[in-house]
């Protein structure tokens, strides 16, 4: 988060050559769309800064609310768009690629609004301690409180790694820690409140309750939507089924697809399903002409690994029929 002023557009040239660097293939959709709304927003602004950054004066004591949704996607000038762009590309592809587009949406919305609510938290609470109100009228600007959460969270799922901060090598478990520090000592016009209020997010997603209380929403909605699957629930981990079924990120090799009209097995014998569960399996792997690329996962635990199991199945069945 800054301050204001506006520059030149070598920014958003540098951001766009490195945009061309990766290529908008290489980058998920929500994390593109996110570029693209705060690029939009920097050249056709929903309102001029002074309106759109966010403070305990503005926001609170003359109740202008809005400015928690409008202050993380303006930005200062160009430099400061590149430097939290060029931020949040890489953390962006990382976490969407782990954490599914929806979830990762989803903690986008959180996390813009909760590091503005911190915000205005913490500055009320040094204006009391101090009785300055200097804190309750500085006004920030920015997606960097937004991106420091988003660095906690990414941290959080590569502990053991080595983070490079000004040169300087700091464990992941202290990186945000020290980047905020040192942005502070060598960027005096950024906001070091709205930086740590985005750790602080960050910290309440993976030490607090905001995680739990985020998947409970998320099944709220889900179980209450127009969702054709009433026993599934969404979580950040993907979809999960209330049968046991497979949890966890959805990892598969490149050019696998899964058969988006697999049948519901409900109300099937056993028998059936493993039928079924057969055909699927075959009809996958007629779609699947790449080697590397393994069959979908059979549903309810069946590992079914080549066509002799269906050969069985035929037999018995046969063998019922004559019975």
């Amino acid at each position: 988060m800054r301050r204001r002023q506006r520059g030149s557009h070598l920014g958003l040239l540098l951001l766009g050559s490195q945009l061309m660097q990766v290529g908008l293939d290489n980058i998920p959709p929500v994390t593109l769309a996110v570029l693209g709304l705060n690029v939009y927003l920097y050249l056709f602004p929903a309102a001029p800064l002074m309106q759109a950054c966010v403070s305990v004066q503005q926001a609170y004591w003359y109740k202008d609310w809005r400015r928690l949704l409008l202050s993380p996607l303006h930005h200062a000038d160009d430099w400061h768009l590149y430097f939290n762009m060029a931020s949040f590309l890489w953390k962006g592809i990382r976490l969407e690629r782990r954490l599914g587009g929806a979830w990762f949406a989803y903690l986008l919305s959180v996390f813009s609004l909760l590091t503005g609510l911190v915000y205005l938290l913490v500055e009320a609470t040094l204006t009391e301690l101090t009785q300055d109100q200097s804190y309750s009228m500085a006004c920030a600007v920015g997606f960097s409180g937004v991106l420091f959460a988003l660095k906690v969270l990414n941290n959080h799922y590569h502990p053991g790694g080595v983070t490079y901060v000004m040169g300087l090598p700091v464990s992941n478990r202290y990186a945000s820690w020290a980047e905020l520090v040192l942005i502070h000592i060598t960027s005096p016009g950024t906001s070091f409140v709205g930086h740590l209020s985005g750790i602080l997010v960050g910290l309440l997603y993976t030490a607090g309750p905001l995680k739990t209380i985020m998947k409970k929403c998320a099944g709220f909605v889900a179980s209450n939507g127009y969702s054709s699957r009433p026993s599934a629930y969404y979580t950040s981990a993907g979809y999960s089924g209330a049968h046991g079924g497979y949890s966890g990120y959805d990892q598969h090799a490149p050019g696998h697809t899964t058969n988006p009209s697999a049948p519901h097995m409900g109300g099937l014998t056993e028998e059936e399903q493993l039928e079924a569960a057969i055909r699927n399996s075959l009809n996958d792997r007629g779609q699947n002409n790449r080697r590397d690329a393994p069959p979908a996962p059979p549903p309810y635990g069946f590992n079914l690994s080549d066509e002799a199991r269906a050969e069985e199945i035929r037999q018995r069945r046969l063998k019922r029929f004559d019975s």
